[in-house]
């Protein structure tokens, strides 16, 4: 009996190579190759002159000027906070791609939002394949969906789920997860490379061609990526992700790609007995509550796509050995040394022989420099052991120089601050409001030493 050719495949990128290497030829990441039977028969063929003699004439070319375009349709959720992700609620026709760690919550947040559509008049399909119908109907008596009329089916083959969703012709369907979902056309594993990248290709192409609005749920790697291949992400409309520690009562579910809506923007959810609650005041959440106001505390304005959060900066200055510790968590751990450097340069504070510490309260991530001028100005108030004044904020770049540059929408930055009742807000210069905001002082600095300067005259 003739062996099986065999084909080895990347797991990251769906690459294929003979024999066996420890660096992926096509991605260069290292040891995803895992050994697959090779694919015979028709999907060699695929591409053959015939079908592409077809497609000729399928499309005219048009300019872009003759093409008729009109604003997608929305349809809410019935979640508010997931239709801020979405960019204002399901769009018919559009994949959705949500990936997250086990037990976060995605599955809880999908079978509420199909139970709200539901009781609003839209036919919805739910399709497990990690779980029976049994296990489903449990989870949603214990959100408290009494008598849900969502549609279940316990089904992992590609060409019945279709079938299904031709036939019922849903305005939403959720597949959980295109890990389980196999097709017969593929002699490979589920959840292989070229199961997940056929099954999520005929899902999109089955939801464009129907109009029915398709959420995906994927599983991710330890790194916290999308298991499969990163073509996953390029297939769909819009990626969401899940972020959060399973041990805290909050969720934060962030959109990295988005053709309807904005990119970056978050829900804020809390977790509870009755299943994911959206939070209408996240700020709340990253706000410590001090009866006093502490040493090494600062607050913040971020931007989370188009939603402004305060954010408080704990920093904690302690006496080192002799190879004193930096560390970061919520913010990047190089700034942090070259905003010390700067500090030391340009404000004449030495932190060389102190361990410093920084943190973002409430586990959020800090990827914009806009955090700056609060961490250095967290890490001064530390060291000295004086604490800001109440109601204090501070935002702004600050450069190599000692120089402070405006941060991006600092209008909208300062008035959410002064709507939550802060009264004192340091900002670079050109961030200053030409109109004065009402119960809001403001400060427009230049460089770092000014920063200072003034927040020692406050205390």
């Amino acid at each position: 009996m003739a062996k099986e050719k065999t084909v080895f495949t990347c797991t990251e990128c769906g690459g294929t190579s003979p024999r066996w290497l420890g660096k992926c030829p096509a991605c260069g990441a290292w040891n995803t190759l895992i050994e697959q039977v090779a694919e015979a028969g028709p999907g060699k063929n695929r591409y053959s002159g015939a079908q592409f003699a077809g497609l000729n004439q399928a499309q005219a070319v048009m300019p872009l000027s003759a093409i008729e375009a009109s604003d997608v349709e929305r349809t809410p959720s019935g979640i508010d906070e997931l239709d801020r992700v979405l960019g204002g609620g399901i769009v018919e026709g559009g994949v959705v791609l949500i990936g997250g760690d086990p037990g976060i919550g995605k599955s809880t947040l999908l079978l509420q939002a199909l139970d709200a559509l539901q009781r609003a008049g839209l036919p919805t399909l739910y399709v497990t394949g990690e779980e029976s119908g049994a296990q489903v109907a449990l989870r949603s008596r214990r959100l408290g969906l009494d008598h849900s009329q969502v549609n279940v089916l316990a089904e992992i083959q590609l060409e019945k789920i279709l079938a299904t969703i031709e036939s019922m012709q849903p305005a939403v369907a959720v597949i959980d997860s295109i890990q389980t979902v196999y097709s017969d056309q593929l002699t490979s594993a589920p959840g292989s490379v070229a199961q997940v990248r056929e099954c999520a290709a005929h899902l999109t192409r089955a939801a464009k061609s129907s109009g029915v609005a398709i959420v995906l749920v994927g599983h991710v790697t330890k790194e916290g990526a999308l298991a499969g291949p990163r073509v996953l992400e390029h297939m769909v409309d819009t990626v969401l992700y899940f972020e959060g520690d399973t041990h805290s009562q909050f969720r934060l579910v962030r959109a990295i790609k988005n053709r309807f809506g904005a990119v970056n923007e978050i829900g804020v959810f809390a977790m509870t007995e009755k299943g994911l609650k959206g939070v209408s005041n996240p700020s709340a959440i990253f706000l410590s509550q001090h009866s006093e106001p502490v040493p090494g505390s600062c607050v913040m304005v971020t931007l989370e796509g188009t939603r402004p959060l305060l954010v408080e900066i704990q920093a904690l200055v302690d006496s080192g050995g002799p190879s004193p510790r930096r560390l970061s968590v919520g913010l990047d751990k190089d700034r942090l040394a070259m905003l010390l450097a700067v500090l030391h340069r340009h404000a004449g504070v030495a932190c060389m022989d102190q361990d410093v510490f920084v943190n973002a309260v409430g586990g959020v991530r800090i990827s914009e420099p806009a955090a700056d001028l609060a961490v250095m100005l967290a890490i001064t108030s530390s060291l000295r052991g004086k604490a800001l004044p109440r109601g204090f904020l501070a935002f702004g770049e600050v450069g190599l120089a000692g120089e402070v540059r405006p941060a991006p929408r600092g209008q909208e930055r300062l008035k959410e601050a002064a709507k939550l009742g802060f009264s004192v807000a340091v900002v670079p210069k050109a961030n200053a409001p030409k109109k004065p905001i009402e119960g809001l002082t403001i400060h427009a600095v230049e460089r770092v030493e000014e920063a200072m300067n003034v927040v020692r005259e406050m205390g």
